[in-house]
């Protein structure tokens, strides 16, 4: 799995939750500061946070 940033530069929050890429503002804030497995951990995370506000049709349409 890639540790590549996952920002789509749409930053809008739910929950304290970006819409856009699933991570938290902690998460967000602290990105550069992870080492990989942190960042895996994350991303993990945070892809089952979209799929749960895609279910609830908050998470913004591309």
């Amino acid at each position: 799995m890639s540790t590549k940033d996952p920002c789509i530069s749409v930053c809008k929050f739910d929950d304290d939750i970006c819409l856009g890429c699933g991570r938290s503002k902690r998460e967000i804030k602290s990105w550069k500061k992870m080492d990989k497995d942190e960042k895996r951990s994350v991303l993990a995370e945070s892809a089952m946070r979209l799929v749960k506000l895609k279910a609830s049709g908050r998470r913004k349409k591309k």
